[in-house]
């Protein structure tokens, strides 16, 4: 099943401490920006790309769109101050009825069966989101001193993508925004709408490319796929 990605790519990179968007960043030979539209560019479900970007920065990621050949990209929106208020604008210009992705600019690992999984999900139930089972000991704390240990066999860790029928996703954009609400995630909106959200389990290596670590921890993904790659087409051939 077909699907959009709308993808805010209007962060300021300030955890990054590069001084500039984090997503111009180069992993290997390319912008993080790059290497996540790559993902979607070579993905036949995706219909299109859906950006949200400052707009003084419009014109450098236009020139990037065309140096690296990135086809999918149907409009560039101004993005707003919160992640919230950039996918709104990105839902102003889309002008279909089928299931959209929420995907952060910064996380250029997303696997293809993980993206079709939730499209899956999500067109059959309404909402479904990535994730990963938490692996370490959580605690709850208040002020620094812990007062609970949490079940981690409960709890997830939240990725993107954030896979939505379209008009679920309007309907509790739109409710949020009427009463001031400002969610973290838009999985946060359609829970408030009452609408049950489905996980789909993602991979560890879905990181969002946030710190300087990250960074060294992308490089090393990079090079294991390609390493990877290498080996299959050897076995082929």
């Amino acid at each position: 099943m077909n699907y959009t990605v709308m993808m805010p790519a209007a962060g300021s990179g300030q955890r990054m401490g590069a001084g500039y968007n984090k997503l111009f960043l180069k992993l290997d030979d390319k912008p993080i920006l790059i290497h996540t539209l790559d993902v979607f560019e070579g993905d036949p479900a995706c219909e299109g790309i859906i950006l949200a970007v400052k707009s003084d920065e419009r014109e450098y990621i236009q020139a990037l769109l065309e140096e690296f050949a990135i086809r999918k990209v149907t409009a560039l929106v101004d993005g707003g101050g919160e992640r919230q208020d950039s996918v709104a604008a990105c839902m102003k210009v889309y002008d279909k009825d089928g299931i959209v992705l929420v995907h952060d600019a910064a996380r250029p690992f997303i696997r293809l069966s993980v993206i079709a999984e939730l499209v899956k999900v999500a067109n059959e139930h309404g909402a479904a989101i990535a994730g990963v089972r938490a692996k370490d000991t959580m605690k709850y704390a208040k002020d620094g001193v812990v007062e609970q240990t949490v079940d981690r066999g409960k709890l997830w860790v939240i990725q993107t993508p954030q896979a939505f029928r379209y008009a679920l996703l309007k309907r509790s954009s739109e409710e949020a925004q009427a009463q001031g609400f400002l969610g973290t995630d838009e999985s946060m909106l359609v829970e408030r709408f009452g609408q049950p959200v489905h996980i789909v389990e993602s991979t560890y290596d879905n990181v969002k490319m946030t710190t300087q670590e990250d960074l060294l921890f992308g490089e090393i993904l990079l090079r294991r796929r390609q390493e990877d790659f290498n080996d299959s087409h050897r076995t082929r051939f």
